[in-house]
């Protein structure tokens, strides 16, 4: 019997090959070249940052339209200053930290559409 001898192992040190990753389609160039894909991300970007403003405005409307209801009901000028001074700023310093941070998660998203990058 004859015992073949196992296969000889070759071993290669050359550079490894570089291989090119395919072209990724570029939002960024879309926008850039103006193209009517590009436009619409970006009407898209505007359509959120205007529903944001659209609705901080509308709450602030509400806000200062009820006043005059407050006012009536109060029926005293100290109420009526102290309503005025202290009573009507927490409402809207809540609405002007909710759009700010609406504005910049819409941002934020729109920026990650734009690199290409998976969302949360």
């Amino acid at each position: 019997m004859s015992a073949e001898p196992a296969p000889r192992r070759e071993v290669v040190t050359g550079e490894p090959r570089r291989v090119r990753p395919l072209p990724r389609y570029r939002t960024q160039s879309e926008i850039d070249e103006q193209t009517a894909l590009g436009g619409a991300y970006v009407r898209s970007l505007m359509r959120g940052q205007l529903r944001a403003g659209l609705t901080a405005f509308v709450v602030l409307a509400v806000v200062a339209g009820t006043l005059p209801l407050v006012f009536e009901a109060l029926n005293s000028a100290a109420l009526v200053w102290a309503v005025l001074g202290f009573a009507a700023y927490p409402p809207l310093t809540l609405v002007a930290w909710w759009y700010v941070r609406r504005a910049e998660r819409n941002e934020r998203d729109f920026a990650r559409l734009v690199e290409g990058r998976p969302g949360p």
